[in-house]
């Protein structure tokens, strides 16, 4: 773990319900936003910068 993953706070998507199952959280830090399974927070994240962040929520929300 980084010196930047110590102080992050994790947000899970408003889409994922209070059942169980497939969820994902986010976290913004300085440089980078950390995606993770929520199922699983010890496993190692993936970590990208906000161009790439960027791209990906446009992609995803793209009809």
């Amino acid at each position: 773990m980084s010196t930047e993953d110590a102080g992050l706070t994790w947000y899970k998507s408003s889409y994922s319900g209070n059942e169980g199952g497939a969820c994902v959280e986010i976290a913004v830090g300085t440089a980078t936003v950390h995606v993770r399974d929520s199922k699983d927070v010890h496993r190692p994240h993936l970590a990208v910068n906000a161009d790439g962040w960027a791209a990906f929520v446009g992609f995803a929300a793209a009809d």
